[in-house]
């Protein structure tokens, strides 16, 4: 990887901030946009603009071509197949749909869901709140204190009433990388489904559905250089075949024919990922996450995975240095994604984070929407954290480590 060739194009990243040059390291939140990406979003809506399917028109069948290609890359980012692929606003939403629809038609009272305690509050609201309306029992996988999943605990919480296992294949805390594989054949064993949050993997190392032997998908555009507004949620095909729409409208429909003796409307579903995208969907956000992914397949998949190693390698040698910041998670990079969160004395994590913002040092601080994981860190004032992608260097932590021994001066 030539990270100074990729950095320029990136403008954004030639700003200053409070007179310093922007240090970015807020990606686990969202990622910075290339040029490509946003030419691609304005060459469509100043060249290419219609809604998509059912129009004849040469303007609709053009934007149609593009909508379809953006899932046919998709599609082949993850190793999954086109009509596998469905797009939604983000990851949350994706989780979502599938508690309210798969989980909801096929679960029935007493039966079990088992997550774990390091999820983002997407990956266990929508589970909570399903419990409560098909009274099911939701279950939760210990976390160890040094950020690692318990696959004993796992294993040994999974019954015959388990009917999905849903986890995080990386934290969005620690930078943890679960075995999936693992879990999936755990799972699988006891014939229940297995649904993987893929919002901080995907857009950082080589995913494929088929090697993980996972059922359910989840990710978002924005953190992949992507746009706001799209995301994915890949279903295994027979799954989606049986699934029904909980959301219906324009698009999800085959037909809908009146019938004069029942004195109601008869419907005939659509087939294939249609019919979970009710209405006019984010066609511009579609194509803009192609453009992402051709970008990042330029760079190579493993490419960006071992850049971020690199990266991590040498944060944990440099906080070393440190005697104040305590470091969160596993220290091996190889099973840790470029996230890295910290904490520095018994400063709160937002002071610390805006001392780092003075020096143009862009970080995240609080919870991290993982309140019950920071709980079993014991981080009670939350972490601050660096996350890294592409365009990030070796230089711009070492800036941050300098910045962190002045506030551990105040700590």
């Amino acid at each position: 990887m030539n990270v100074n060739l990729i950095r320029k194009d990136f403008p954004i990243l030639e700003k200053t901030i409070n007179g310093h040059k922007l240090i970015y390291f807020d990606n686990a939140a969202s990622s910075q946009k290339p040029i490509q990406v946003i030419e691609a979003i304005r060459k469509f809506y100043l060249e290419e603009y219609s809604n998509v399917h059912r129009g004849v028109h040469t303007l609709s069948q053009r934007a149609s071509e593009l909508y379809e290609e953006a899932r046919s890359i998709v599609a082949k980012f993850i190793s999954a197949e086109e009509n596998e692929i469905i797009f939604v606003k983000n990851t949350s939403e994706a989780i979502n749909l599938i508690a309210y629809s798969w989980a909801l038609q096929n679960l029935n009272r007493n039966d079990e869901i088992l997550t774990t305690l390091m999820e983002h509050h997407s990956n266990i609201t929508p589970w909570i709140t399903l419990s409560k309306i098909k009274d099911l029992r939701v279950k939760f996988t210990k976390v160890k204190s040094n950020g690692e999943l318990d696959y004993e605990d796992l294993e040994s919480k999974i019954t015959n009433k388990t009917k999905l296992v849903t986890v995080t294949q990386m934290s969005n805390v620690v930078g943890t990388i679960n075995d999936i594989k693992r879990i999936a054949k755990i799972a699988h064993e006891h014939d229940a489904l297995v649904l993987v949050d893929g919002a901080q993997s995907v857009p950082h190392m080589p995913v494929d559905v088929k090697k993980l032997d996972c059922d359910f998908l989840a990710f978002s555009g924005h953190k992949m250089l992507g746009p706001t507004g799209i995301g994915v949620l890949y279903i295994r095909g027979e799954i989606l075949e049986k699934l029904n729409p909980t959301m219906s409208g324009g698009g999800t429909i085959k037909n809908v024919k009146w019938k004069e003796a029942e004195k109601t409307c008869i419907i005939d579903w659509a087939i294939g990922p249609e019919k979970l995208e009710a209405g006019t969907p984010n066609i511009g956000g579609a194509i803009g996450l192609m453009a992402a992914i051709e970008y990042l397949n330029k760079i190579g998949m493993e490419n960006v995975r071992k850049h971020e190693c690199e990266l991590v390698e040498h944060t944990i040698k440099r906080f070393n240095e440190l005697e104040k910041t305590k470091l969160y998670g596993p220290l091996n990079p190889k099973i840790r994604g470029g996230i890295i969160s910290f904490s520095v004395g018994e400063l709160d994590s937002h002071q610390v984070a805006l001392i780092l913002d003075q020096f143009g040092i862009a970080v995240r601080s609080g919870y991290h929407c993982a309140q019950p994981l920071h709980q079993i860190l014991g981080a009670k004032q939350g972490t601050a954290r660096a996350s890294y992608y592409i365009y990030n260097t070796r230089e711009e932590i070492d800036k941050m480590i300098e910045i962190l021994k002045k506030v551990e001066e105040i700590a």
